[in-house]
């Protein structure tokens, strides 16, 4: 049987008759947000929004599909990430530099098994976010099915402030693949799903698509080592780096900063821009 046949199957087979409305608690004061610093909001270049969150200083795990080039503008570098952000305060912004998608990931494809697994990007900041204002998180693999997981993220109708689901269950498993029950909308993309069994919180998992209450995301350690490689070896990402020796004239001086706007234009995306469905938020 097919992967996500599969799961489709055991989230019918876990469903209350009569499931009650989804408790979210919107994370507005600032001990409300204490310890979740680390998920923000990724504002896109077109004027959507994705969720993303901190696993290093400068690095930001984020939904694959949320980085198509009409999203974008096609450069990534128009993204910016609003750590912790409520009500038009973050605790820290920074811009994006560069990043990079799962290689397996192939949009062409739609809402299949095999890109849910591979629904994942990483995304490097132009800047790092000191860990006493945003701590990240640790990556860490799901648990099985009947645990008890968190969800925090941003959506359609509470795109101002972070809400969290205190408690959904993993409805089941299957090859990189998480069923869940919690409850996403547009704008959940990329939202990290948390195990709360350990402390610190681990992100176990990253919302895909779903909607009426159930969720489908992936196993990510082995997703986000093949992330870090690509950053490590230069494959995949986007854009390259200008490694074009410069000269310095006398009296003139390097300029700070990113340079973002002297870098050659970004390289053709690397994956299909058709089919599939997403929860990022228009």
């Amino acid at each position: 049987m097919h992967p996500l046949a599969a799961l489709l199957i055991l989230c019918l087979l876990a469903s209350p008759a009569a499931a009650g409305p989804a408790v979210l608690d919107r994370l507005t004061l600032r001990h409300d947000l204490l310890g979740w610093e680390g998920v923000g909001r990724l504002d896109l270049g077109s004027g959507g929004f994705c969720t993303g969150v901190l696993i290093a200083p400068n690095r930001v795990l984020t939904a694959a599909h949320c980085l198509e080039p009409a999203r974008v503008r096609g450069d990534v570098r128009s993204l910016r990430f609003r750590a912790g952000l409520s009500d038009g305060a973050a605790v820290a912004e920074a811009g994006v530099a560069r990043a990079v998608i799962h290689p397996d990931y192939h949009r062409a494809g739609g809402l299949t098994a095999e890109n849910i697994a591979a629904d994942v990007a990483l995304v490097e900041l132009d800047r790092p976010i000191p860990a006493a204002t945003a701590a990240p998180f640790r990556v860490a693999a799901a648990p099985d099915a009947g645990a008890r997981v968190s969800v925090v993220s941003y959506g359609a109708g509470r795109a101002e402030a972070p809400s969290r689901q205190a408690a959904c269950s993993v409805l089941g498993r299957a090859p990189g693949l998480v069923a869940l029950d919690c409850a996403v909308t547009h704008g959940s993309s990329g939202a990290p799903v948390f195990d709360l069994s350990v402390s610190p919180a681990r992100v176990v998992s990253l919302v895909s698509s779903g909607g009426e209450g159930r969720a489908f995301g992936m196993d990510l350690p082995a997703a986000v080592d093949t992330l870090r490689h690509a950053f490590a070896t230069g494959g995949g990402v986007f854009p390259k780096r200008d490694l074009t020796p410069r000269r310095i004239g006398p009296g003139a001086r390097e300029t700070e900063g990113t340079g973002a706007k002297f870098l050659r234009p970004p390289p053709a995306w690397p994956v299909p821009l058709t089919g599939g469905k997403s929860l990022l938020r228009e």
